[in-house]
């Protein structure tokens, strides 16, 4: 399963790289679907991952402030700064205690630990899907989804 959070990684730092090359205003401009722009779509996946692996090591939630998060620069930082501090607790525990029953304080209902950690990984592939017709609709070349030829097998 932990390649699977590797694979993501990658994705999604191609996608700020992608981003570079495209004006701030072009990823905060309204679009259709989602969370509405391609910048908070990147700071929702963020911020996703990071509440649901919190929620299984039964720690408080850290509540974002996406008004807080306007540029590129701010957005790739707290994705660094947060996979820091879960890479190494997936790598090790990923799949470990698979039926643990976690509750999480932003939805009502119990989920086993499996459950979330499937539901991060076709939440972030969910939004990639996203962003790829946004690239296209702003006439770029969307990074590409592919699992394979990355070296994470």
């Amino acid at each position: 399963m932990y390649a699977f959070f590797a694979y993501n990684w990658q994705v999604r730092d191609q996608w700020f790289a992608w981003c570079e090359d495209v004006p701030n205003e072009e990823l905060l401009k309204d679009r259709i679907g989602g969370i509405g722009n391609i910048l908070h779509t990147l700071l929702h996946i963020v911020d996703v991952e990071y509440s649901w692996v919190r929620a299984i090591q039964k720690k408080d939630d850290k509540p974002i402030d996406f008004s807080d998060y306007t540029t590129l620069r701010q957005v790739k930082a707290l994705s660094d700064q947060y996979r820091d501090e879960l890479e190494e607790y997936l790598q090790a525990e990923a799949t470990t205690n698979k039926q643990k029953t976690v509750t999480a304080s932003w939805l009502d209902g119990t989920f086993t630990k499996e459950e979330i950690l499937h539901h991060i990984i076709a939440h972030e592939i969910h939004h990639i899907g996203q962003l790829s017709v946004w690239a296209r609709e702003i006439g770029k070349k969307p990074v590409s989804a592919t699992v394979l030829d990355r070296g994470l097998f």
